[in-house]
This record gives C-alpha cells, sequence and structure tokens, in this order.
C-alpha cells in the first residue's frame, strides 16, 4: 500500500554524459517514489527536450519506462515544463504515464493551499533571461523549431546550452535568484499559503509574511552533484537527501 505522501523534484537535467544522475533517479523511482501516492517533477527533468519524437533515444526510453511502471502501479505522476525542457508534450505524456501540469499550479497538498512553480518566472530581476523565457514559452516560435529536422534541433539545443552556460558566468548570483516581490504577488495573486519551486538549486525552506500571514516557500535540491526531494504529508514538508 503506498504512503499517504507526495514527492516533489526538480532540476535533475537528465543527459546521456550524466548516467550517474540517471541511475539515481531510477533507483528513486522504484523506492521512496513506489510507496507516494503522488509524484511532482517541477520543471528541467531533462538537460534538453528536443521533441517528442525523440522519445526512440535510449535516455528518454529509459525514463519513460520507468515512469509507466511506477504510473501503471498506482502513482500518479505529474510534470511541469522547465527552462530547459520546454518543449515536452503529448507524445511523453502517454509514453510515460505523466500528466503536463500547467505553471503555475495551485493545488491542494493535504489541506494546505500549495502553489507549484518551475521558478524561472520568479527571477525577475534577469532580464535578459526573462526575454529568453517569453521567447521560448511562445507557442509559435515553439512549432516553427518543431518543424525543423530532429538533427538540427539537436544541434540547436547544444548551441543553446553553450550560450547559457556563458552567459551564467556573467552573471551576479543575485540576479538569477528569485525576487522577492515576484515571490510576494505569486502569494498574494494566488491566495496560497505554501509556494514550492525549483529553478535557483538553492535548496532551504524560507518564510514571508504577506499580508499579515505567514506563507512558507520551498526550493527543491537540484541532482548535479548530490539529490533530494522534499516529501510532504499531513505533517507537512520536509526535504529529503537521495539516497538517504
Amino acid at each position: 500500500m503506498r504512503a499517504e505522501a507526495d514527492l516533489l523534484i526538480s532540476d535533475l537535467h537528465l543527459a546521456p554524459d550524466t548516467p550517474a544522475t540517471l541511475n539515481r533517479f531510477l533507483v528513486f523511482l522504484d523506492g521512496p517514489a513506489s510507496q507516494a501516492r503522488r509524484l511532482y517533477i517541477l520543471g528541467d527533468l531533462f538537460e534538453t527536450w528536443v521533441g517528442d519524437d525523440d522519445l526512440p533515444s535510449p535516455l528518454p526510453g529509459a525514463v519513460c519506462q520507468a515512469l509507466r511502471r511506477q504510473a501503471d502501479t498506482g502513482l500518479a505522476v505529474f510534470i511541469m515544463h522547465g527552462n530547459r525542457d520546454f518543449l515536452i508534450g503529448a507524445g511523453f505524456c502517454k509514453a510515460s504515464g505523466a500528466r503536463l501540469l500547467a505553471e503555475p499550479a495551485l493545488i491542494d497538498l493535504y489541506g494546505t493551499p500549495t502553489l507549484l512553480m518551475h521558478g524561472d518566472s520568479l527571477c525577475t530581476d534577469d532580464l535578459i533571461y526573462q526575454q529568453f523565457r517569453r521567447q521560448v514559452r511562445d507557442t509559435v516560435w515553439q512549432q516553427a523549431v518543431l518543424s525543423r529536422p530532429l538533427a538540427e534541433r539537436r544541434l540547436m539545443a547544444s548551441q543553446m546550452r553553450d550560450q547559457s552556460s556563458i552567459a551564467k558566468d556573467g552573471k551576479a548570483m543575485a540576479i538569477m535568484d528569485v525576487n522577492r516581490q515576484a515571490v510576494t504577488e505569486a502569494f498574494r495573486s494566488h491566495d496560497c499559503l505554501r509556494l514550492i519551486h525549483g529553478h535557483t538549486h538553492r535548496p532551504a525552506r524560507h518564510s514571508h509574511l504577506v499580508d499579515g500571514r505567514e506563507r512558507e516557500r520551498w526550493v527543491l535540491p537540484d541532482w548535479y552533484e548530490t539529490s533530494g526531494y522534499l516529501r510532504c504529508d499531513r505533517a507537512g514538508c520536509r526535504l529529503m537527501d537521495w539516497p538517504s
């Protein structure tokens, strides 16, 4: 019987050149995730995603097979677009058994109104990145990209990945973190008591006082060198290391 608990992860950045991270994820699915009721993947499951027609490749195939195995045994899997895998579509969901979650998503998490986000939209001080985000989230732009040959999209994704690394090296860390006012507006506009997001790779619990009410914000860990997840149940949420 599955435990009355939900698990939340993000920023695994799975790629063919990081087999150790893929292995940790597969073991995680057969371990903690196999005992949970729901798994929320809040963006950047993959380092790049060039379209659902790449599903026959080894990495997407292994991930979809593992997710489908858990979904078929009762795990409800939800996935949200990140800034790396924003082209995930219906094909991936059909193969994996996951359900695509719109961003932001307001859910009732064991009695607490909780807002789920990838988190990049909160980094409003990074004006150049926000311009890039608007471009790649535009449906017309996405359709134009998906109409190109798969090999061309793979090359494009590699180039964008390199450009992103170069851009990060030239930015102050504070610019790439969330903007406090953006966080306040997210709490206020969705009337929620809890916000959970990834993207910034700075796992922590933050307390925010908004309109006289205390709210909590959880930042999920990335899976680059270490890994972890957020476990939520009726007693609340807590960050967990993986492997524990």
